[in-house]
């Protein structure tokens, strides 16, 4: 890419670097006429395409020796080793290969599932017995595997019907003889023990309220937004969304499911066509490719003399019903999935952008439009983009359209088109994109899966905007810190009320503290003090502000800065280092020189936690260091609350619990102030707090685990226990702890 971008002439540069979304078209035609003529482009378009060449198509050889070096592991005991390299083969073996007049995946699957039974994780077992199964149903090894592992698991009932199976299509007499005696030892412990019924894979199921019909908006200031036409009460359910589009980073591939980005577990599934992708489970496969492995059963079916009642077994063990007929799915690797090597060498980004056009081309397919950019209004901040990234995302988006053409045909059209405004994200939510931000929300997003969930994190009015965060939020960063933030990443400028209006977290987050010993006043920090200054400047004064937004705090504003709120406009004159409560002076570079050196102090102390080598001059030094920052930093200071926090962590490391549980409660209380009291980032202390209660045996972790708990249901709704299922077992030990009441 680098090659193909300095080739390119500075006069074509400029033009680049010059248009403007309107240009598009014009610019992308000319970048494409310039590089067609150019021997290495069409290398480079042959490298990414060309099949032979390609270094994520299967490959026989090289799975067989993937399985051979697995089989030898697995006899010298190395099962993580063998593992690993039965997972590889299995990426890599083709659907139809054979191995030893068998189907050589099918055998995988099998060798795979063996080691699992002998590593005791049962149910993985099964379910790589069920993928052999499925590619060649009259697997007696498969079988017989399945009915040791069922068997093993209690589930007898289905362990007699897969040992019946596989005596009837094993071959050899000594098998079967083997076989027979494995199923007397399975009746015998089955006889007098209740049926335990078969397992089903099962999607949990949370008795949600209907969704709300929301609006799309226009608002001059911000654009499109979305309102609720009726109120809307804390902790409801306001969107859910499945992503229009979606893309695993390269970094997660071989970590966490292409299609559902979840973690992978041991038994991962492989693409059937090609070596790029990893699933974790055949529902995923199938959902992102569209083809099940039954398709390319082999030959040798189920014998008809068999019973009826074993071949309707056979029929349901060997079934993929992986499909989920109440979402609408689109297969979206299918496009990239042909052994082709580009989805593996572009940008994650790009392939994003492809995957976005192979969708709304087969929804559009008969009336496909030659402006997709301006139908997929993907071109927003083309004007915000620097020249050099204008360039490369123009070849970028020829590359991939190229590329695309190759699955789709000449009906794409190339010239002239420009997909270079993809957001840089990894998922596409076509309805969730249109919540605008605020750094104070009132909605709060999350994801089980790739399913995009949005909840009220407050009731909010009728017709009021729903706004989430976009990252940073009030209490976090500071007001300059997170109006950069945003204009870098999504190019607008933050106009919400925390950004626009005085708030006590923005004063008082980098601030010090008043010299003053009586005085709580605040003196900004030097990079505080233009955003922080203008909004006093703007603020309408004392009697005015009795009537604002409770989100302003009102009287604690008034005791941080009391003389700065009763100055008029006129006569607004704070100068840099005084304190805006009292008008005292404090010395700006003494103070930020004692801050530098204390917090050195809580850096050794970050890295002995993380280290776990905790030495109680570390540990002195670090509690001294809390110190200066308590007498020279503002009392409500985010410096405070980390250090406070990092030695409850430090303190719980050496088995101190009290001193722990002293300095965890100090944390607290200043992100309650920054915060709020019912914020998700107090929760998650409280999950530390209410840990330190417990091993002191202290019975006041029940109030913690309660408040806890509301804070969660508040953010969470009914998928709080699904999402922190440690919750449940910290409700049972301070349960024990108490004999009054229970905690909910």
């Amino acid at each position: 890419m680098e090659k193909l971008k300095s080739m390119v002439p500075d006069r074509l540069k400029q033009i680049v670097a010059d248009s403007n979304a309107d240009d598009l078209h014009s610019t992308s035609s000319s970048l494409l006429h310039f590089l067609n003529k150019l021997s290495q482009f069409h290398q480079m378009i042959r490298d990414l395409t060309d099949l032979e060449a390609s270094l994520c198509a299967k490959n026989k050889d090289a799975a067989l020796e993937f399985k051979q070096k697995a089989n030898k592991c697995y006899f010298n005991g190395d099962y993580d080793t063998a593992l690993a390299f039965y997972t590889r083969a299995l990426r890599i073996a083709p659907i139809n290969a054979d191995d030893m007049d068998k189907n050589l995946v099918a055998t995988l699957y099998l060798n795979r599932a063996s080691l699992f039974h002998k590593i005791g994780l049962l149910m993985e077992c099964v379910r790589d017995c069920n993928r052999a199964l499925q590619i060649s149903p009259s697997y007696a090894k498969a079988w017989y595997r399945r009915g040791k592992a069922n068997a093993a698991l209690g589930i007898y009932k289905d362990a007699i019907h897969d040992l019946d199976v596989a005596k009837n299509v094993e071959l050899s007499l000594g098998g079967k003889k083997q076989i027979e005696n494995e199923l007397k030892i399975i009746v015998d412990q089955y006889e007098g023990t209740r049926s335990v019924q078969h397992i089903e894979n099962t999607v949990r199921n949370f008795n949600e309220p209907q969704q709300i019909n929301l609006l799309c908006v226009t608002d001059p200031d911000k654009g499109r937004g979305m309102v609720s036409p009726c109120d809307i009460p804390q902790a409801s359910l306001v969107h859910k969304e499945e992503p229009y589009a979606l893309i695993i980073l390269k970094s997660c591939r071989d970590t966490h499911c292409h299609y559902c980005l979840n973690e992978l577990p041991k038994d991962t599934v492989p693409c059937i066509s090609c070596s790029i992708p990893l699933y974790c489970s055949q529902h995923c496969q199938v959902q992102a490719r569209g083809e099940t492995i039954s398709c390319y059963r082999t030959k040798d079916g189920v014998d008809d003399s068999l019973p009826n009642n074993l071949k309707e077994y056979i029929a349901e063990v060997t079934s993929c019903s992986d499909s989920d007929p109440d979402v609408e799915c689109f297969p979206e690797h299918k496009h990239e999935c042909l052994g082709v090597h580009w989805p593996a060498v572009l940008p994650s980004d790009v392939v994003l952008a492809g995957r976005i056009l192979a969708k709304f081309i087969s929804q559009k397919r008969g009336y496909m439009e030659c402006n997709l950019l301006g139908t997929l209004n993907l071109s927003q901040s083309y004007l915000q983009i620097s020249p050099e990234g204008k360039l490369e995302l123009h070849i970028y988006a020829i590359v991939l359209l190229i590329c695309l053409q190759h699955s789709f045909g000449t009906e794409l059209p190339i010239n002239g088109i420009s997909l270079s405004q993809v957001p840089v994200g990894q998922a596409i939510y076509t309805a969730g994109s249109l919540f605008n931000h605020s750094c104070q929300p009132n909605i709060h997003a999350y994801f089980l899966s790739h399913t995009l969930f949005i909840r009220a994190t407050e009731h909010v009015a009728a017709g009021h905007p729903l706004e989430l965060s976009y990252g940073p939020q009030v209490g976090q960063w500071a007001c300059e810190d997170r109006l950069n933030f945003l204009e870098d990443k999504y190019s607008f400028r933050c106009q919400c009320i925390g950004c626009s209006q005085l708030n006590l977290s923005d004063l008082v987050l980098k601030a010090f503290h008043c010299v003053n010993p009586n005085c709580n006043g605040v003196v900004l920090d030097h990079c505080l003090d233009n955003s922080e200054l203008n909004k006093l400047k703007n603020f309408p004064g004392v009697p005015r502000m009795q009537v604002l937004d409770p989100f302003l705090k009102v009287d604690e504003l008034k005791n941080v800065a009391h003389l700065a709120l009763e100055l008029t406009n006129n006569s607004f004159n704070v100068q840099s280092g005084s304190c805006l409560n009292c008008g005292s002076n404090c010395d700006l570079e003494a103070s930020d020189k004692a801050r530098r050196k204390a917090l050195i102090c809580m850096k050794r102390l970050q890295d002995a936690i993380v280290s776990k080598e905790i030495s109680t001059t570390i540990l002195s030094d670090a509690s001294r260091a809390l110190g200066v920052l308590r007498s020279i930093l503002h009392g409500y200071n985010k410096h405070i609350a980390e250090a406070e926090d990092n030695l409850a962590q430090a303190f719980s490391l050496v088995g101190d619990f009290r001193s722990a549980r002293d300095h965890c409660k100090a944390s607290i209380k200043i992100l309650e102030m920054l915060y709020g009291s019912d914020h998700i980032a107090v929760g998650h202390e409280l999950i530390k707090l209410s840990t330190i209660q417990l091993s002191l045996g202290d019975p006041s972790a029940a109030d913690t685990i309660n408040r806890l708990g509301l804070i969660f249901l508040r953010y969470y709704g009914s998928h709080a226990d699904f999402i922190f299922p440690y919750l449940q077992t910290l409700k049972r030990e301070a349960n024990n702890l108490t004999q009054e009441g229970r905690v909910t």
